[in-house]
C-alpha cells in the first residue's frame, strides 16, 4: 500500500534513477493519475510501450513506484503507482562529497527544466484554457528577507497549505464533485541570493 508521507531520497542510486528525463517525467505522470499501465503512460509520454515498461521497473526497483491492484477485471494488464504521496530530496543528504552533491545538481537542473516546459507548456495553451483558468493562475516573484530558519517555517507552512487544498480536492473529487476540476501545477522556489 502507498504511503501517505512523503519519501525522503537520501542515496544517490536512487537520485540517478529518478533523475533519468522519461523517468522523471513518467514518475510526474504517474503521480498526477495515481494509477496507469505502462501503455496509458506510454501515450502520455509518446514514446514505445516497451521503453516506457522498462524504466517503470527501474522506478520499481529504487522503490519509487509499485505494483497497484488492476483496475480491470481481466487482469491482463500490470498497474503501477506511486509508493509515496510525494518525495523530499535535500541538499543535506548530497554534500558530503563531491560526487553526491553534483549529482543533486544535475538532478535539480533536470527537474526545474521540466518544472519550467510545463510552465511554457501552459503559456502557449492559456487562451485555450479561457478566461476563468487564465485569472486564477498566477505567476509571482516576491523578495522577502529571512533567516534560514524562517525560510524553513515558510516552506513548512505552504506544503501545509498545499496538501491542505490537495486533500480538500481529492475528497470533492471522491464525492462525485469533478465539475470544472483540472490538473494544478504548483510549483515554489525559495532560495538566497546576492545582489
Amino acid at each position: 500500500m502507498a504511503s501517505k508521507e512523503n519519501r525522503p531520497i537520501k542515496d544517490v542510486g536512487t537520485l540517478k534513477a529518478l533523475a533519468h528525463p522519461l523517468r522523471a517525467n513518467l514518475y510526474r505522470a504517474l503521480s498526477v493519475a495515481q494509477v496507469a499501465t505502462a501503455s496509458q503512460l506510454a501515450d502520455q509520454v509518446d514514446e514505445a510501450v516497451s521503453l516506457v515498461s522498462y524504466h517503470l521497473r527501474k522506478l520499481a526497483d529504487h522503490g519509487l513506484i509499485e505494483e497497484a491492484e488492476p483496475q480491470r477485471k481481466d487482469g491482463r494488464e500490470r498497474w503501477w503507482r506511486p509508493s509515496s504521496d510525494g518525495m523530499s530530496i535535500r541538499d543535506a543528504d548530497f554534500r558530503d562529497a563531491p560526487e553526491k552533491a553534483a549529482a543533486h545538481t544535475a538532478a535539480a537542473r533536470l527537474f526545474h527544466d521540466q518544472r519550467a516546459d510545463l510552465y511554457h507548456r501552459y503559456l502557449d495553451e492559456r487562451a485555450a484554457w479561457g478566461p476563468e483558468w487564465s485569472t486564477a493562475s498566477q505567476d509571482t516573484e516576491s523578495w522577502l528577507r529571512l533567516t534560514p530558519a524562517e525560510l524553513t517555517e515558510l516552506n513548512e507552512e505552504l506544503l501545509a497549505l498545499a496538501r491542505k487544498y490537495d486533500e480538500k480536492g481529492r475528497a470533492a473529487e471522491a464525492a462525485g464533485d469533478t465539475e470544472g476540476r483540472a490538473h494544478v501545477a504548483l510549483h515554489l522556489y525559495a532560495f538566497p541570493f546576492r545582489v
